[in-house]
């Protein structure tokens, strides 16, 4: 069982927002920092974001303008608040948690579509 599951994924018009969301199970989620990743058809998978167990974070230099990244350990969740939305901001975006080199888990992925 994937204790990673994202969410919030969907097609927005261009200049759109969209928030995703990294909700935990079975894992003591408050220890964990989770990052926001996402892969483009034919490129590398990028970090997007990053946040601590601590909540200190950290962006791609070309995203921390438009993109804020969030936990709310209550709901064992992580947040990736996107806003002015561009085309070539479309890709899967996954999360990953990490502990550990053993506690490393990573989620399935949500797609964002961004398209007029």
């Amino acid at each position: 069982q994937v204790p990673l599951v994202e969410s919030g994924g969907g097609l927005v018009q261009p200049g759109g927002s969209l928030r995703l969301s990294c909700a935990a199970s079975g894992i003591i989620f408050r220890r964990y920092h989770v990052a926001w990743y996402r892969q483009a058809p034919g490129k590398q998978r990028e970090l997007v974001a990053s946040i601590t167990s601590g909540g200190s974070t950290n962006y791609a230099d070309s995203l921390k303008d438009r993109f804020t990244i969030s936990r709310d350990n209550s709901k064992n969740t992580v947040y990736l608040q996107m806003n002015s939305l561009k085309p070539g901001d479309a890709a899967v975006y996954y999360c990953d948690a990490v502990y550990s080199p053993l506690a490393d888990y990573w989620g399935q992925g949500t797609q964002v579509t961004v398209s007029s």
